[in-house]
C-alpha cells in the first residue's frame, strides 16, 4: 500500500476520527457517528485514501 496522505493531514485526521468517535460514544442516540470516525482515523493512521486513489489524488 502506498502512502497518499501528507503527514499534516494525517494527523489532522486522527484528531477528527477520533473526536467523531468520542462524539458518537457520548451521545447514545448517534452512536453511528463512531463508526464513521473510523473511516478518518484509521486512514490517518495508514496513510492511505482509498478515494484519493480512485482519483488519483496525492497530498504527498
Amino acid at each position: 500500500m502506498t502512502v497518499n496522505v501528507h503527514i499534516v493531514e494525517r494527523v489532522l485526521r486522527v484528531i477528527a476520527g477520533v473526536v467523531i468517535l468520542y462524539v458518537g460514544l457520548e451521545m447514545y442516540d448517534a452512536a453511528w457517528w463512531a463508526w464513521l470516525g473510523l473511516i478518518p482515523l484509521v486512514t490517518g493512521l495508514v496513510g492511505n485514501c482509498p478515494v484519493y486513489k480512485i482519483f488519483g489524488i496525492s497530498s504527498k
